[in-house]
Order: structure tokens, then sequence, then C-alpha cells
């Protein structure tokens, strides 16, 4: 058997190889790491300057890691790169297809990968010191970008492609749909899922034919620079896409100068964001936004205990840092008469930063959140029902916050009042969940508080009464609703379709239908060899 010491020189042998030396480092030893940068084929550092961004670590404050501003030069070859993809794509069903298979293959290496332990620990560190998040959640971010990578190995990026085939009119004529790429395209990610959503976004637009340039959020950056480095391993080729560790500023000016070229935007992020990009941008953008989420607990009372766990996991998990994070909860009267509020704080109380089931708000100061709690608790009617402290006991860096998880308990009626209806449906990306109460003469006051929203993502229907849940079915357009009594608004995208409803600009992710929704088009091919059948006359004289 092999010694601890001989193991431990393996391991560290391995990820050095796979990841790099100084990543490997900086997960390993703590040594604070400069971002690096993927332009055409080749990993670049750009100039240490006084305007580099210093990203400290979430838990204790230390300088973790550093960003510079991407120079002329490197500006200058990222754009050159881009353009060498034009609007058909480095591969398209007609051009080089033999890529769908190439790409398979690449696929199937990375899911190798993942299934190896030491390598699951590194990317289980990054993860962590990047984004903390609780054992559960972590390792479900990894379950569910493992399986992804599973399902679209092999054959299945041309199949998930596939097009069809419609008879002519005549002998020799046929119409044929194909699914084209974009081309030179830009996927945006966020801080909270640094592994999933880029991961998932990117393999999306590679196996389609596209060259995208992928910026993940500034915070969380050596987690996707981690997986890059894995895919080159298994493979990738060096030209299939352009990676940038960037701040948004810098972003904006890259996307600016190649606007031109470029086809696509894909943002997961902030509504504030997306919506900045698409007036710049024209509306070449599909958009993943922050949605303020419901729930709606019906008024048949069933498995309690399970209710209860599942509405804190939807409200609390990662610190409610999830753009599915349950938002607003309607609770019926018989749970209130239940004592569910009474559980439900128990439960939430449980939660603490020494096991990460509170975690530090990347995107949230403490004076944003009571800011936006205060305002929420001058309502008439209001209550603080528990939480609206904050975290004790810790280092947190003052520039993120850290907040116990919070509940606001606020009348139904003021939601039909306009002086507070668009505060109440403004999300702060945190643990803040506003509860109301209502019985079941007051279900349309309920529908129409669901048609003010302006965010459609997710929604959980907790009911097993058909006949309510086909109600709220069909007057809300949530792009992912939960029904049933295991209803929730949180899950993992890998077995179902993931993203916002209602809004022409969404996209998707995680299913072929959400691929090519989100980085493919219909393109139509009608064949006609039939001349021999051609009235010419009858042609001339029309």
């Amino acid at each position: 058997m092999l010694s601890l010491a001989t193991k431990m020189r393996h391991f560290s042998t391995k990820t050095e190889k796979l990841f790099g030396k100084e990543l490997h480092d900086f997960v390993y030893s703590n040594t604070p790491y400069r971002a690096k940068n993927f332009i055409d084929g080749e990993w670049r550092d750009f100039k240490k300057s006084d305007k580099d961004a210093i990203i400290p670590d979430p838990l204790t404050g230390e300088h973790m890691f550093s960003v510079s501003p991407i120079d002329d030069k490197s500006r200058e070859d990222l754009i050159h790169s881009w353009a060498k993809c034009n609007k058909s794509g480095l591969h398209n069903p007609m051009k080089h297809p033999q890529r769908y298979r190439e790409w398979g293959e690449v696929i199937f290496k990375a899911a190798e990968k993942f299934h190896d332990p030491e390598v699951y620990d590194f990317i289980y560190r990054i993860m962590h010191k990047c984004m903390p998040k609780s054992d559960t959640q972590l390792r479900n971010e990894i379950l569910v970008t493992r399986q992804f990578l599973d399902n679209f190995s092999g054959d299945n990026p041309r199949f998930t492609i596939k097009g069809f085939v419609v008879p002519g009119d005549g002998n020799d004529q046929q119409s044929i749909g194909y699914r084209f790429p974009y081309g030179p395209v830009a996927i945006i990610s966020p801080f909270n899922f640094p592994l999933e959503i880029p991961v998932l976004q990117t393999v999306g637009a590679l196996i389609t034919g596209n060259k995208p340039l992928l910026k993940p959020d500034i915070r969380t950056g050596p987690v996707t620079e981690a997986f890059i480095r894995l895919l080159e391993n298994c493979g990738m080729p060096r030209d299939s896409l352009l990676y940038l560790n960037a701040n948004g500023g810098d972003t904006e000016r890259v996307l600016r100068q190649g606007s031109d070229i470029l086809r696509l935007i894909q943002f997961t992020g902030s509504s504030r964001i997306a919506e900045r990009l698409l007036h710049v941008f024209k509306g070449k953008v599909k958009i993943e936004d922050s949605g303020f989420n419901w729930k709606i607990l019906g008024p048949d009372v069933k498995q309690f205990d399970y209710v209860v766990s599942q509405c804190d996991q939807d409200s609390y998990a990662v610190s409610g840092q999830k753009c599915s994070a349950q938002r607003i909860l309607f609770v019926h009267e018989n749970w209130k008469n239940a004592n569910f509020f009474e559980k439900f704080k128990e439960r939430v109380q449980t939660r603490k930063l020494e096991n990460f089931t509170s975690v530090p708000l990347l995107s949230v100061t403490n004076d944003m959140f009571k800011r936006h709690l205060d305002m929420l608790l001058k309502i008439p009617g209001a209550g603080l029902l528990w939480g609206g402290h904050e975290l004790k006991n810790h280092s947190i860096p003052s520039v993120y916050g850290y907040y116990e998880p919070t509940a606001v308990y606020v009348p139904l009626e003021a939601f039909t009042e306009k002086t507070y209806l668009n505060f109440l449906l403004q999300e702060i990306f945190g643990p803040l969940l506003i509860v109301t109460e209502y019985d079941s003469s007051k279900i349309e006051t309920v529908k129409k508080v669901m048609e003010s929203m302006h965010f459609h993502l997710t929604s959980g229907i907790t009911s097993n009464d058909i006949f309510f849940i086909n109600d709220i079915l069909r007057h809300t357009v949530n792009g992912v609703t939960y029904a049933g009594l295991k209803a929730r608004t949180t899950g993992a995208p890998q077995n179902h379709f993931f993203g916002p409803g209602g809004d022409p600009r969404g996209s998707g992710i995680g299913t072929p239908d959400a691929i090519i929704n989100t980085w493919t088009y219909h393109r139509e091919v009608v064949y006609d060899f039939s001349a021999k059948d051609v009235n010419v006359a009858a042609l001339k004289q029309s």
C-alpha cells in the first residue's frame, strides 16, 4: 500500500498538471492568485497596475486574488480572435459536422474527471474559497454539473440539435429545418453558482458551434478558470472560446468594441444589469435574471414537517443568494392555525455561520439590507417574524453583507396599494422573506398579486388538491413551477428546463430544449430539384 506521503505527492502532481501550479497553490496553500485570461488559444496575465481589483476572502477579509484591467493589445487580440468565427459558427449541421462527435469526446473526458475523487476535492475547495456554501450546497452543485456533462457527452451533442424534414409539393422537393449557431457570442455568469451556471451555458454554446467569450463574476473567476483548464486538458480545440476575467467596465468596453461581431449575449444575473445590456446592445441579449419567486401553501395541511423544511431551504440556502430563492410566501390560514410560523422559526434558527448554513452576502452590504428591511417594516400592519440582525462573531469583511435569516409579515391588503406594491415586489439578493396570509375567500387577491410581479422565474404550489393547483397554474406564467405537497422554488436543472417564463428575451439551462432555444436559431432550407414537374407556361403567365 502507498504511504500517505506518497499519496499526497501523487495528488499534488495530478492537480498541478490539470489546473496549473498557481491555481493548485491558491487552493491548497492559500497563496494569493492573479487571475488569468484565455485569448487566442493562450493563457495570459494582464500587467499589474494601481487599478488592480483586490478580491478579499469572504470569510477572513485577507487578500485572496487580484484582477488586472485588460490592456489595449489583449483587447485587440481578443476581438481579432473572436472575428475568426463567422456568423455560421465554428461548426453547424452542414459545416464540419464531425465536431459534434469531437465535442462529445471532450465532454465525456471532462465528465470522467468529475468522477475522480482528487479532481472533485479540488473543485469543491476552490468553489468554497470563492463562494462559501454548506457542504450539501457545494456537493449538489458539483453533482448537477457532473450529471449535465454525462448527459451531453458521446453522440448527444448532435442528437441535441437534430432538425426535421417536411415533404414538399412535388417530387424532389422538401424543406429541412436546421438548428444553426449564432457564431461569436458572449456569456456573462454570476457569482452564486460559480461552477454550474458558467459550465452549463458554456458547454451548450460550444457543442452547438458558437465561439463564446466567457466572462465570470469577478469574485469567482478562479472556479471558471479551473473548468476551462480542465476542458483544455480533455482536448478542447484551442480556437473554441475566449475567457476574460474583468470588471464590468472593462467587459462592456470589450463588448462595445466587438459589437459588430457579437451576435448574442447570454446574461445571468441582476435585472438591473440585464436591462442595461439590452439597451446598450439593442436587444441582442438572452437573460436569466433574478426572480421574485413565490410559493403558495394551499388549504390542505399535510406533510407538515417536510413543508417547513422545504420552505426554510428555499428561502435561506446560501443565505438566499439564489435566483430561484423563495422571496414571498402566501400562507393559507389553515397552516397558520397549525403553528406553521412557530415551526418555521424554530427551523430557521438552527442556521449558523460555523457550518455555512448562513454565509456572507457577496452582492448586498449590511446597509443595503437594513435599509430595505426598515422600509418593509414601515408598511402598516407589517412586523418582524424572525431575524433582522447582523451575524455575530465573524471576520467577514465589510464589503460583504452578513445578516441572519429574516422574515417580515406583511398584510395581504398592502399588496393592493400602489404606494407599497413596487417596493414589496423589489428583490434584495439575500436572506429576506416576505410572508403574508390569506383565506379561501381571498384567493383572487393572491392571483392579482402574482399578476403584478415583474419577474417569472420559479414558483411553488404546495397542495395535493389538483383543482386548486390547476386554478393557480392557469393564471400564472412562471418558467418553472413545482406543484404538489413537495413543491419548492429551488431545484437542480439536470432533469428539467430552468429559465424565466413570459419573457421573449428569456434563456434556459439544463436540457436539450434549453440549449437549442438559447444557443441556436431555426434555419429552413427548401430543396427543390423538381423542374421537370413545373408548368413553365403557367409560371410565365403568373
